[in-house]
């Protein structure tokens, strides 16, 4: 009741962006410190520090403007080197190049923007870095966002009622964040989905593949999330993976797994930012194209592509009617969608038939059975194109494909 009669009316806008608009919660509810997390959290050692400790201001006061008074941080990771560092240095140092600290997003725009990458983010008009941290940023935050509140697109607030989560919660974070292309592909949300397999077969949480120290970095940048040296691999798990089956080792170096073993996935495009959103809405889609990462990934010829937000005009609502370097990127990204099963329409064929009947291209009298599985020329928009062209299949797959039966 104290809390009720003291709080302060929100002011700021919630969190939105591409999982839709942030639930709501009363500010009352949401600094709330009760329930079963709250007694857990008074015999932790963090408890010990102290309210002031971490948030300085003014201790041993129901005075709400005296205690938020002086140097009071409302988020003390935001300051992580002097707040969380003096126990936890090596975690704050590394989560500086991670990519769950913006690094991937940054480098994209700066590209896009005639800029090397991340490195010179903050050369943008401010206009433009303030509209992404208003609307790219909200997943990527600080040690508190994923340890002890909701992430600001999960409406904020205390999770666990002042707690500090070693492991988040799979639901309430990870999947807040990663709600359309992660958390909903592994749950089987989408109409005509399952979830993965590894969900029901195996119980797995995302911690049981992506580790602490591949969420919060090593201390080397890297340019990209596929450029990180702890990404989790199929054959950490799937020994012998190469040899298992005839078509495994045919296909093991021409492919990632996920071409075979991934259903339907969402994407959507197009982003007019902070104005109609995604111009082209979100849709199950599923595209083979040339590897776009060959670099990074130089075992694949070809492999599953995902449509991003990408568009020239982005950044029109905050002052930049278009990229100087659209083409910079793709408009497709390399993707590895978490929706994985052994039996897909690529991997389930007719009694009698073979495998490739579900995805190599044939002409039958004339109409190109499964080309829709393909990213050509054709299926990109006039303003993709040119950015695109290097990733389409066109002249790259066997000409037998195409000839007539």
């Amino acid at each position: 009741s104290h809390l009720q009669a003291v709080y302060t009316p929100d002011t700021a806008a919630p969190a939105g962006g591409c999982g839709g608009d942030a639930p709501h919660y009363e500010p009352y509810d949401s600094v709330y410190m009760g329930g079963s997390g709250y007694e857990e959290y008074k015999t932790s050692g963090h408890y010990q520090i102290g309210c002031t400790g971490c948030h300085n201001g003014i201790d041993d006061t129901d005075d709400k403007q005296l205690a938020h008074s002086g140097d009071f941080l409302r988020h003390p990771s935001a300051e992580a080197d002097n707040k969380c560092g003096s126990c936890h240095q090596q975690i704050v140092d590394n989560f500086k190049t991670s990519i769950h600290n913006g690094t991937g997003q940054m480098r994209k725009v700066a590209l896009r923007s005639g800029f090397s990458g991340a490195s010179e983010f903050d050369q943008l008009p401010q206009h433009q870095i303030e509209g992404y941290n208003a609307n790219c940023a909200t997943c990527h935050g600080t040690c508190g966002n994923c340890h002890i509140v909701r992430p600001p697109i999960g409406g904020g607030g205390l999770s666990n009622g002042h707690m500090f989560n070693k492991t988040p919660d799979m639901i309430s974070v990870c999947v807040t964040c990663h709600t359309s292309r992660g958390g909903h592909a592994y749950l089987g949300v989408a109409a005509g989905t399952e979830p993965d397999v590894h969900l029901t077969s195996m119980q797995f949480k995302c911690s049981n593949c992506h580790s602490g120290t591949e969420l919060h970095g090593d201390g080397n940048p890297v340019e990209q999330r596929y450029a990180y040296s702890k990404l989790p691999t199929c054959d950490n798990c799937h020994n012998d993976i190469q040899s298992s089956n005839n078509y495994h080792s045919m296909h093991y170096d021409d492919f990632n797994c996920q071409v075979c073993h991934s259903q339907d996935y969402n994407n959507c495009g197009s982003c007019h930012i902070h104005g109609e959103g995604a111009r082209i809405p979100s849709y199950l889609g599923y595209k083979i194209a040339v590897n776009p990462l060959p670099d990074l990934r130089p075992g694949f010829n070809f492999t599953l592509v995902r449509r991003t937000l990408a568009a020239p005009d982005n950044w029109e609502k905050y002052g930049v009617d278009e990229y100087a370097n659209f083409d910079a990127c793709p408009t497709y990204n390399f993707t590895t969608p978490h929706n994985l099963l052994r039996w897909t329409e690529r991997t389930q064929v007719d009694q009698g038939k073979s495998c490739s009947s579900n995805c190599h291209i044939r002409n039958e009298g004339g109409t190109l059975v499964n080309k829709e599985l393909y990213l050509f020329d054709e299926d990109l928009l006039d303003w993709e194109k040119s950015a695109s062209n290097s990733i389409i299949v066109d002249g790259k797959l066997p000409e037998s494909w195409f000839e007539s039966n």
